[in-house]
């Protein structure tokens, strides 16, 4: 499609054995099993290590980080102004509302591009949700706002089947369940 994909994840992923997926279960025929396509790997915990990857040449940046009390607003004021000052970044959250502080992001949104601001974000989650009539949010011309359905795909319901068959096999030969929740990690 013609650009970079970099990636950032909590632990390194040095090696290329790293990088595959070891989930369970993955779709056939989609994704990056291998972990080929990001040309980069950043990782890390803390803000030094994600500010290193904010300030890379990012002109899209997809979210999908699990909302635990650790990456609850981890992108806020800080984090859009490494954004806005170098690429003009767009920003599209899948995952949760509350990993961005939603106060600076509409700050930075309304900023200029030439004074360091977001060239828009299309977000899918938001906090709160739904979202309340008043937010400035539906008001920005440069948002993009949809109703907590970026998974619903036309396979929605077959690959949620496929789960539950899998898991449903799984029970019956007394093997580990696939796709659960781990509360102790909040997701």
């Amino acid at each position: 499609m013609g650009m970079d994909v970099i990636a950032y994840t909590a632990s390194p992923r040095p090696t290329p054995e790293s990088r595959k997926d070891t989930g369970k279960y993955i779709v056939p025929n989609t994704g990056d099993p291998d972990g080929l396509i990001p040309s980069a790997w950043y990782s890390g915990l803390d803000k030094a290590s994600l500010h290193n990857f904010l300030s890379q040449d990012i002109d899209i940046l997809l979210i999908a980080v699990p909302l635990t009390p650790q990456t609850r607003h981890f992108l806020s004021a800080a984090e859009f102004e490494i954004l806005g000052s170098k690429t003009n970044a767009f920003i599209v959250n899948i995952a949760r509302g509350g990993l961005i502080n939603q106060e600076d992001l509409i700050t930075y949104l309304k900023k200029p591009i030439s004074a360091g601001g977001l060239r828009g974000a299309a977000l899918d989650v938001t906090d709160p949700e739904p979202l309340p009539a008043d937010s400035e949010l539906w008001a920005l011309e440069n948002v993009a706002i949809t109703p907590h359905v970026s998974g619903l795909g036309i396979t929605y319901a077959e690959r949620s089947f496929a789960i539950l068959d899998e898991n449903l096999g799984n029970l019956e030969r007394g093997r580990d369940l696939i796709n659960l929740v781990n509360r102790k990690k909040g997701y």
